[in-house]
């Protein structure tokens, strides 16, 4: 029975249970539960469960509720698992219902155990073909829909960039970009749709480059750049750029506005302590998350998080208050205001407004001195 693939049965009713369990004894190991909310903790927790054979009606959470949870899931296994409802009188509607929410097939209560046996084989079939491509195209040098190189590639790109920076004493830098939130994105927009912005986000980090520098995906919404022969200040000052760029960028995904921000780790040989390609890439990571930890949208470089209120350039502020962003230019209001103030006294005397430059002069001094 431990060799058996394992499915989970999901019904409030403890006789249709033990009747599919009869249909597919011998076939296949079972697992059951008989309401939608236990089965979802199942699912989370047992990862050898490789689909799922649900009722609609069942209490706490019924089957489209189970259904559009696994497919708006966080975790890829749940996305794609096989989904077998299980129909009584449901008309079409409620079937199209279904098959909007991606179930993978239907079967009928009083089916017996050969229809049930062929559909589970098909769509397990399916799903071991599907795990076989996707695997695939992780082997590749290039994901074949973006044209980035993959992240097996990227992590031979970046040890051959560390050993011709050995040899001719070169610096090498890694920096690891990720969306900050990009599971709420992905269950606002749904996987597709998040894919695609994020592939857009992809081509721009492409056109900005060098030759010589390689960029791959690294995860979902993360892209890792290697960058030969450059210093860890000239890397963390690129992402500070990408940051920037992402962080008034006009986002529009079917009309609806996204305000999208970065958190982007930098880890550089030799000035970080990483013996090998890898351990520098699993450094990048680790700073982009402890970005993402400290509040999202800033550049981790050398260990140390930028502070949570950064200098702000003046150019910078008015594009993000263009795009509508300016809660994220009030925090550095004093700092900017400082910086014009020679401007509004020009303005003043040459237009003649007579602007109470004493009084804007002292509350900027006053905001500056609530923030220490």
């Amino acid at each position: 029975m431990a060799d058996l693939p394992r499915v989970l049965i999901v019904d409030d009713s403890r006789m249709v249970r033990m009747t599919l369990i009869k249909n597919l004894k011998g076939h296949y190991e079972v697992r059951e539960e008989c309401d939608g909310e236990a089965a979802w903790q199942t699912l989370v927790l047992d990862q050898s469960l490789c689909a799922v054979i649900s009722d609609l009606n069942m209490p706490k959470m019924d089957g489209y509720a189970l259904l559009e949870k696994l497919r708006t899931s966080k975790l890829r296994r749940l996305q794609k698992i096989p989904f077998i409802l299980v129909s009584g009188e449901e008309g079409e509607d409620e079937r199209e219902r279904a098959r909007a929410l991606g179930v993978s097939d239907f079967v009928g209560k009083g089916s017996g155990s050969s229809e049930l046996l062929a559909r589970l084989d098909t769509l397990l079939a399916l799903s071991s073909a599907r795990d076989n491509i996707e695997a695939g195209r992780e082997a590749m040098v290039q994901d074949p829909s973006s044209g980035l190189f993959s992240r097996k590639y990227l992590e031979l790109q970046a040890a051959q960039a560390l050993s011709h920076g050995a040899r001719y004493e070169l610096e090498v830098s890694i920096m690891v970009l990720g969306f900050d939130a990009f599971e709420e994105v992905t269950l606002k927009l749904g996987t597709e749709l998040a894919e695609q912005v994020s592939a857009r986000f992809g081509k721009m980090l492409a056109g900005k480059l060098r030759q010589e520098d390689s960029l791959g995906h690294y995860g979902a919404g993360q892209y890792a750049i290697v960058a030969p022969g450059t210093s860890p200040i000239l890397c963390a000052a690129f992402a500070e750029r990408v940051r920037e760029a992402v962080e008034v960028a006009h986002v529009a995904v079917q009309g609806r506005k996204l305000s999208l921000t970065v958190s982007i780790g930098v880890a550089s040989i030799p000035g970080d302590a990483a013996n090998s390609a890898i351990a520098l890439l699993d450094l990048a990571v680790q700073r982009m998350g402890e970005a993402m930890q400290a509040g999202g949208n800033r550049v981790i470089s050398g260990g140390s998080a930028d502070s949570p209120v950064r200098n702000m350039k003046l150019q910078h502020a008015l594009e993000l208050i263009t795009a509508r962003r300016e809660d994220v230019v009030l925090p550095h209001l004093d700092e900017l205001g400082m910086k014009i103030l020679p401007l509004l006294r020009l303005m003043s005397q040459e237009l003649g407004l007579d602007l109470p430059m004493a009084d804007i002069e002292r509350r900027l001094h006053d905001r500056a001195a609530l923030k220490k």
